[in-house]
């Protein structure tokens, strides 16, 4: 492979190339993968290395963005998508909902607005939307699988109201919690 293609390779982001070659960036001192979310640097302030031993050699540390000394298939490979996983794991715990974002960024490292740009990078939504959603579907099965009152339900599905509640599954499923549970009812009774 050429430079004029790593080069395409490094300004279209792409993420087919990663570990296949490491490109550094002379007026900076760092180096990155070609999916590297960071600026474009200019053609004539890039290098192409084989491997980032090879680039470290060269003088370049690696960026604190894209993390191109990590190991391909490790955690740290794909930084994003691991924090977008334990991120989802703990708005199913509740931590959104008991802590806040703020909570959630303290467990994960990261800022709360970072915590936010990755989740709405990689989910199309951020953790507070992703906490209601996940507050309305435990409403749901509830609604559908138990009889336990509507005013527990609220509560149990993490709601801090029960006007909240009604509002939300109003919202997001076009029906009332009453109607939410009718509907289950009479879709069991049928043949």
């Amino acid at each position: 492979m050429d430079e004029d293609t790593r080069y395409e390779a490094v300004r279209s982001r792409d993420a087919r190339f990663d570990g296949e070659f490491f490109f550094a960036v002379e007026t900076t001192g760092i180096y990155c993968r070609p999916s590297c979310p960071a600026v474009t640097p200019k053609r004539h302030n890039v290098r192409f290395y084989a491997t980032a031993a090879a680039a470290q050699g060269s003088g370049f540390r690696a960026c604190r963005r894209c993390r191109p000394d990590a190991v391909p298939g490790s955690a740290d490979w794909n930084v994003r998508a691991d924090v977008v996983g334990r991120a989802m794991r703990l708005i199913g715990d509740g931590v959104v909902d008991r802590e806040g974002v703020a909570g959630l960024a303290d467990r994960l490292g990261y800022s709360a607005r970072q915590v936010q740009r990755q989740l709405t990078a990689e989910l199309g939504a951020g953790p507070v939307a992703l906490a209601r959603a996940q507050r309305a579907h435990t409403a749901r099965v509830l609604l559908q699988t138990t009889g336990l009152p509507v005013t527990e339900i609220a509560f149990a599905s993490g709601f801090a109201s029960v006007r909240q509640f009604n509002d939300t599954v109003r919202e997001i499923y076009a029906s009332t919690p009453t109607e939410v549970r009718a509907a289950a009812r009479t879709a069991r009774r049928a043949p």
